[in-house]
């Protein structure tokens, strides 16, 4: 038995607490960029492609820190390295308040993107330690679920400390960024070292009536697989949407659609009310359906579905006037755009065990350097043709093809890893 089973489940999940709100805070300092943009490109005098640069660079920089604390992550003890790289991060949150050049501002957004990426290798470290196979996904909807509730806290504080001003913005940086301070002492206190050892092998076939296909395979094996193939398909298909709409819905809603920056804060808040709803539920009905005979994979695969099916309702943007129809499509499209990321988590983990945080810093690379580069190439589009729609509703369609890979794809034979 690990240190993690004598400390017993209700300190299981209030560690997952703890994931959420590092989650949380990563979102909050990584969203205000987003929810300022028009305030800021006014007073940069900056292009849409040239606010693109700024995703962009946050992007790449993600993508390299995502390999780089993946192999961290793996070699050293994640109670210190976490704390670490939120420290970090959030640093950089706060110093984006005091910058008065595009260039600093595109330097503070790429060591943002940098520090942010070892958030995701350290949090599926600790949950693939701490929880078994058929309780992984409910686990990871409650780590994803804390994305959406920094989105939704973000336009909040907006509303309270934007004024009429010039650079109010930069208050709200200052803040958010201090936070992180709060997070590092819960942690130190709540998580000893052994804590985070492995699972034994007997507990985690105890906890699941079926079998997970789950082993300690070698870095090349699980890498060079099929599953991992597929992964990647699935990885850059929902990342490739979850950013975009991220990244350009308050521009949409404002340039787009005419909504007054008020109007954008107050239906930002719901989208991502939304989000936590859809990424909470995708958690909740996988283990009900485990619960209920299903295979752990099985209602892995249904779920995601599910949330692609609902994503693609995006694609009847581009007939949708500013009013309710629109803004209902885009809730069921941030309800389901969440909902597949406690999904794609859980099938990473059955990779490996011991070289989790390279894989998943290896996928997350994949993912923001294929997802990144749209953004400047989305400015553009803007720039030229002054529409968001056709980009928007192209990127509803990509978690299908996820889906389809997933479906097709994947190993029938759970329990082994297929060479290519």
């Amino acid at each position: 038995m690990n240190s993690a089973s004598k400390r017993g489940s209700v300190w299981v999940w209030w560690i997952c607490g703890l994931l959420l709100l590092a989650s949380t805070i990563n979102y909050m300092d990584r969203q205000t960029l987003s929810n300022t943009s028009k305030r800021i490109t006014d007073e940069f005098k900056l292009s849409d492609e040239q606010y693109g640069n700024l995703e962009l660079a946050f992007g790449l920089a993600f993508a390299c820190g995502a390999t780089v604390f993946g192999i961290i992550a793996d070699k050293t003890s994640v109670r210190w390295l976490y704390p670490i790289v939120l420290l970090l991060w959030s640093t950089m949150g706060f110093l984006t308040g005091f910058v008065e050049t595009y260039a600093g501002l595109l330097l503070c957004r790429l060591f943002l993107g940098l520090f942010e990426a070892g958030h995701w290798p350290c949090a599926l470290k600790t949950t693939q330690r701490l929880l078994p196979p058929d309780k992984r996904t409910l686990g990871n909807s409650v780590l994803q679920s804390g994305t959406a509730i920094g989105a939704i806290i973000t336009p909040l504080i907006m509303k309270m400390m934007l004024t009429d001003q010039p650079g109010s913005w930069r208050p709200v940086f200052q803040v958010l960024g201090a936070i992180g301070v709060v997070w590092v002492v819960l942690w130190l206190v709540s998580v000893r070292q052994q804590d985070l050892s492995h699972i034994e092998p007997t507990a985690e076939k105890a906890s699941s009536s079926q079998p997970t296909g789950e082993h300690d395979a070698s870095l090349f094996d699980a890498v060079f697989s099929r599953k991992f193939l597929v992964l990647l398909i699935v990885v850059i298909s929902i990342n490739a949407c979850w950013h975009l709409f991220r990244v350009w819905l308050p521009k949409f809603l404002q340039q787009g659609r005419g909504y007054t920056e008020t109007a954008m804060l107050n239906f930002n808040f719901w989208f991502n009310v939304m989000t936590d709803v859809g990424c909470l539920s995708a958690g909740a009905l996988t283990a009900t359906l485990a619960y209920r005979g299903w295979s752990v994979h099985g209602s892995r695969c249904l779920v995601f579905g599910l949330c692609a099916g609902l994503v693609s309702c995006g694609g009847l943007i581009p007939w949708l006037p500013q009013g309710p129809a629109l803004l209902a499509v885009l809730l069921l499209v941030g309800a389901g755009a969440l909902g597949l990321f406690p999904c794609y988590y859980s099938l990473s983990q059955e990779l490996t065990k011991t070289h989790q945080g390279k894989v998943s810093g290896l996928l997350g690379t994949f993912a923001w350097l294929t997802s990144s580069p749209l953004h400047p190439l989305f400015g553009r589009w803007i720039d030229q043709t002054k529409s968001f729609d056709l980009g928007m509703a192209m990127a509803s369609l990509t978690p299908l093809v996820g889906f389809a890979a997933l479906c097709l794809l994947w190993p029938r034979d759970a329990s082994r890893v297929e060479r290519l």
